[in-house]
């Protein structure tokens, strides 16, 4: 061998031990190393889109605007935030597929998601370590997965705040709910709401969440609601439907159905009725209008969601599906603000991974949301006593009314924490 090839042999044998020493330790950015790893961080947030059923491209949206938004003023200390989106489709297999998109990217958390198949995604993601920040809160897994940190009450603390709403003010009450396993645990959250204003249980009525003929619904809700129509203001009948998208069609349903105009109160829960909901229907002039809504947040006008609106006025780029006054962009602009906070609890340069960002969660100090919630923290100690629901840190509701076509905060109630009333309720899987 003559010498020139010699030390060609040596330098390749040199580079190629080199280069598997760098990809045991981890250094640089090698391809398939830690989604945190080097100066970028990823992470998914997935939502259904394009069904026939509940739609949040909203929530999607509002994740790519914070990506380009806190990676124009250079990322989180230091490190750019790389936002994957998936569709779940509102069906096991995509909530699955998401969830396993999430694990081959090697994100080191999935953030401000929405599924109702809690069972198909936290599998994936507890299985690699990666912690669930912020989901809507629609499945009982994330109110008990040890890798899920809930930013609001989710399902539970809406629909027990709507029965305390309703309690005041109604003798009876119907719910109108999806005919699936998230929508059997609604007339019991209801119910604990009622039973604490010492109100009779509310009748449980089933619906295809799909379904585009919600007559027969109609027809049992009013027959169970029935009065004269001339009864004082809390002597009425009241009918709350918390159907997602398909609320809208509910409602239309319900108006042709009570001929006699006996108009009793409607309400519902925010995420099945919205600003533009109210807006697209008729503003001043809506079937919504005097409807009651409970909600996790404080109402859309409240000048604490400014940040957020200027970050969509200037980084959603025309994404019309963005809507500052929608609970699903909400939550996933709260979400994405715990992200922020954590990572930026880690030393400059420090590799990040799932794990990591995990412990963070469980260790650190009260994470600051800029008023829109109370002060997070996922510690132990932090944890309610809430049966089936565990994870629960943040019980608060708001309650709003329809004035003037527009959603604002129902005179004479405050925000209330409906963590009280959930323990009073019947254990739920």
């Amino acid at each position: 061998m003559t010498n020139s090839r010699r030390v060609v042999s040596l330098s390749r044998t040199f580079v190629a031990t080199a280069l598997g020493t760098c990809l045991i330790a981890g250094c640089g950015t090698i391809p398939g190393g830690s989604g945190g790893s080097g100066d970028t961080v990823t992470v998914l947030t997935f939502a259904p889109e394009n069904t026939k059923a509940t739609n949040m491209p909203g929530m999607t949206g509002m994740a790519k605007a914070y990506e380009r938004w806190v990676n124009s003023k250079g990322g989180i200390n230091g490190r750019k935030l790389r936002v994957l989106t998936c569709n779940e489709k509102n069906t096991a297999s995509g909530a699955a597929d998401c969830a396993r998109k999430a694990v081959a990217e090697k994100a080191i958390a999935v953030v401000g998601s929405y599924s109702q198949h809690g069972r198909a995604f936290m599998a994936p993601l507890e299985a690699e370590g990666i912690p669930f920040i912020g989901g809507y809160g629609v499945s009982s897994e994330e109110f008990q997965s040890p890798l899920s940190y809930p930013v609001n009450g989710g399902q539970p603390v809406l629909i027990a705040g709507a029965g305390h709403q309703l309690g005041r003010a109604c003798n009876q009450v119907a719910l109108v709910r999806p005919d699936t396993l998230a929508g059997d645990t609604l007339p019991v959250l209801l119910n604990a709401g009622l039973r604490a204003n010492k109100m009779a249980d509310a009748s449980d009525i089933r619906a295809a969440e799909d379904s585009a003929d919600f007559g027969p619904e109609a027809r049992e809700a009013l027959a169970h609601t029935s009065g004269t129509g001339k009864e004082k203001e809390k002597d009425k009948g009241c009918v709350t439907a918390v159907l997602g998208e398909r609320t809208e069609t509910f409602f239309d349903a319900f108006r042709r159905t009570d001929a006699q105009r006996k108009k009793p109160q409607i309400s519902s829960v925010l995420g099945s009725v919205s600003q533009s909901l109210v807006d697209r229907t008729g503003g001043k002039e809506s079937p919504f209008e005097g409807a009651y809504l409970t909600s996790w947040y404080p109402v859309a006008a409240d000048p604490l969601w400014e940040p957020m609106r200027k970050v969509v006025a200037e980084f959603a780029f025309g994404d019309d599906t963005v809507d500052p006054d929608d609970s699903g962009a909400q939550t996933t602009w709260i979400a994405y603000t715990v992200l922020g906070e954590i990572l930026e609890r880690f030393k400059e340069g420090e590799q990040i991974t799932g794990r990591k960002v995990k412990r963070a969660l469980n260790e650190s100090q009260p994470v600051d949301t800029g008023g829109l919630t109370p002060k997070l923290s996922w510690r132990y100690q932090d944890m309610r006593a809430v049966a089936g629901f565990p994870r629960i840190v943040n019980g608060q509701v708001t309650f709003q009314i329809v004035q003037a076509g527009r959603l604002v905060a129902q005179p004479g109630e405050r925000s209330l924490d409906m963590t009280p009333t959930l323990v009073t309720a019947p254990p739920m899987a």
